[in-house]
């Protein structure tokens, strides 16, 4: 263990920090497709102890996407799970983030977790398991039965609320939840997503587009759990400002449906020059 880098806590230890997270996985990995599972970082070395050892280990592999850190995120990751892939986030921003693991994942079916431990990944055969029985996108909500949050002040409620309200009323979709981004996919579909976006909006946007292009959206049931340590990076009104103005340029925005899908052969190659063209063609067409 390098200077200065703390070992990670005991089983025991994590379990009574956070509380209602268990390490029971489900034998997907007989049948599983091969599942890339990208963990954006911000200064998160405390909080990795918590996240990583509870990967499952049938995934293929795990993409830590490194937004510039100034602490020990990248060491700490790299003795956790030493088979870790460290990338530097390119641009700021959450969405830049997802972006930059999209770019370099090369499973057939990426899987988004935060890493200060809000999102269990003791949940991803569930995502996984709803992509295998026939869903394209598996949208993580909070508000589905068996699902829940402990990390979500009132005012944050009430916007989740009213962009769930808007975003059904503008796009006729049937969402319960929308800021909320533990998602997964199949990795054939990234270019559909809202990539040119670096911000919060990322996530919103994306769950938009899925939606309007006629995919098959399946909302998964989850539990948000509290930040374990550090500050959250989300700024409430400055997000809500950001998310709304995204939603309502989005809703003049034409929809392309599935003719705009393009099947990528194989099961490793990497997806960074379509996405890049995909962004490039819609800044021309702002």
């Amino acid at each position: 263990m390098e200077a200065g880098i703390p070992p990670p806590p005991a089983t025991k230890d994590r379990d009574v920090q956070h509380p209602g997270i268990t390490a029971v996985y489900f034998k997907l990995e007989q049948y599983t497709p091969p599942v890339s599972v990208v963990v954006s970082a911000l200064n998160e070395e405390e909080n990795l102890p918590y996240v990583l050892p509870r990967i499952p280990p049938w995934v293929h592999e795990v993409i830590l996407v490194d937004g510039h850190s100034t602490d020990h995120t990248v060491a700490v990751a790299r003795c956790l799970y030493p088979e870790i892939q460290v990338v530097r986030q390119e641009g700021s921003g959450k969405g830049a983030a997802i972006r930059t693991g999209f770019s370099v994942a090369t499973g057939d079916i990426i899987v988004l977790l935060d890493a200060d431990g809000s999102t269990d990944p003791a949940e991803i055969p569930a995502f996984i398991g709803t992509l295998i029985a026939g869903a394209d996108f598996a949208k993580g909500s909070r508000f589905l039965q068996g699902g829940g949050t402990a990390d979500m002040t009132l005012l944050r409620r009430l916007g989740n609320r009213f962009f769930v309200f808007l975003a059904n009323l503008l796009f006729g979709t049937r969402f319960t939840d929308i800021t909320y981004g533990y998602n997964a996919m199949w990795r054939r579909y990234a270019p559909i997503l809202a990539l040119e976006i670096d911000d919060w909006a990322n996530e919103i946007i994306s769950n938009i587009r899925v939606a309007r292009s006629g995919l098959r959206v399946a909302e998964v049931a989850s539990f948000e759990y509290e930040r374990i340590a550090g500050e959250a990076k989300l700024v409430t009104f400055a997000a809500g400002w950001v998310i709304l103005r995204a939603i309502l340029k989005e809703r003049l925005r034409k929809p392309r449906k599935q003719p705009y899908l393009r099947r990528v052969a194989g099961t490793t190659k990497k997806l960074s020059d379509i996405m890049m063209s995909e962004i490039a063609l819609r800044n021309r067409t702002k």
